[in-house]
């Protein structure tokens, strides 16, 4: 538990961190911290490596792995980092080319973190309840191979819920086999990321690894009545028609070219988070039944539904603007997730779309990174 100190202390340093995500701008970011090193495992465009940048006064990004250039070349736009276009999978029997990528050294503790892809256990993917073997999934162990071969002081996973549960439990137990096997010390929580002041309700297990028995994961500092909602995050944006979009002052605040049809089914709905009316859009909605958020609006005074890269589609979920008749933009996807306005992507709105949907919220990774960063600085006045 603890102690009033130590939380206005968590409290202090989260908002600093808070503060340098707010005002982020790549060509400002000062990685000259010397005190711990970071390896993002599955970096896409960085959204966790963000919180640990954040901190840029303990923590050093040495750089970024990811299967997928467009997310890479996010990335380095953002950190002027090294980055590594590779497969997890094959870096299980060649640990060089990592060393020699990124420059690890013995002189200063390493962090590894990483988001291995979740579809293979998400919730969302009903038709594959069935097949928990999911080539996917074994990224999983795959990554506790690596990360345990370069012996950092910290492991930080992501990932769905699902993974702490009976039906993909294996999975992590996988992973959990090989880290304490390696002599690590493990803690998971799952954490709503409204609880750090995401504006978005995204439920996510959090699996520390560690050299320290003593480490536990931090506690959410919002209640409830407290958490940022829809309107905090996008209400001062200025308004856009999907079918004339002027891209002059923003090139992110833009959303897909829709449909007439779509259109037309979205200007039904009512508006601050109304539902599809029964018999608008295609009648097969009304025929299967778990598709009521399906052209739905979002609240303006509550958090998001959980934002994934299909999010620029209304069909797709209650993806709709709360008033106007049109799916999220890139720059509203990435408010929700907690991005801030100077972060830069790359590739087209689809590829933007994804990158920031399959992102770690940065509030919720600066939340575990001041966690770890404090309990350096603790350890250092032992």
């Amino acid at each position: 538990m603890k102690t009033i100190i130590e939380h206005n202390e968590f409290l202090k340093t989260f908002h600093k961190g808070k503060e340098v995500i707010d005002s982020w701008n790549p060509e400002n970011f000062n990685n000259l911290a010397s005190r711990i090193n970071v390896i993002d495992f599955f970096c896409c465009a960085g959204g966790m490596t963000l919180g640990f940048a954040a901190l840029n006064d303990f923590f050093h990004i040495l750089g970024g792995i990811d299967l997928n250039p467009v997310s890479l070349k996010s990335y380095k736009d953002n950190y002027g980092t090294a980055t590594l276009n590779a497969d997890i999978a094959n870096l299980r029997y060649d640990s060089f080319e990592l060393n020699n990528t990124f420059a690890i050294d013995d002189k200063h503790p390493l962090l590894i973190i990483g988001c291995a892809p979740c579809q293979g256990f998400s919730a969302h993917r009903k038709k594959d309840y069935g097949k928990p073997e999911d080539e996917r999934n074994t990224l999983i162990g795959y990554f506790a191979d690596i990360a345990v071969s370069l012996s950092p002081d910290f492991i930080v996973m992501e990932n769905v819920p699902e993974i702490l549960n009976g039906k993909y439990k294996s999975h992590y137990d996988e992973a959990k086999t090989i880290f304490q096997r390696y002599g690590y010390y493990l803690c998971q929580k799952i954490y709503n990321a409204a609880g750090f002041g995401v504006p978005q309700a995204r439920n996510r297990a959090i699996i520390v690894a560690s050299k320290f028995k003593d480490f536990e994961l931090p506690q959410e500092i919002l209640e409830e009545q407290s958490y940022k909602t829809v309107r905090d995050a996008i209400g001062d944006l200025p308004h856009i028609d999907a079918r004339n979009q002027n891209l002059l002052s923003d090139k992110y605040h833009r959303c897909s070219i829709h449909k007439q049809s779509t259109i037309d089914v979205i200007a039904h709905v009512p508006h601050d988070g109304g539902n599809r009316p029964k018999g608008i859009g295609p009648k097969c909605l009304d025929k299967v039944k778990g598709f009521s958020d399906v052209y739905g609006r979002l609240r303006w005074d509550k958090p998001s539904v959980t934002i994934t890269q299909y999010a620029r589609n209304p069909a797709s979920g209650r993806y709709s603007h709360p008033e106007q008749d049109r799916g999220l933009t890139i720059r509203e996807a990435a408010r929700l997730q907690s991005f801030p306005d100077g972060y830069l992507w790359s590739g087209s709105l689809g590829d933007n779309f994804k990158q920031i949907g399959e992102a770690v919220p940065p509030l919720l990774s600066l939340a575990i990174a001041t966690q770890i960063a404090l309990f350096y600085k603790k350890k250092e006045n032992e």
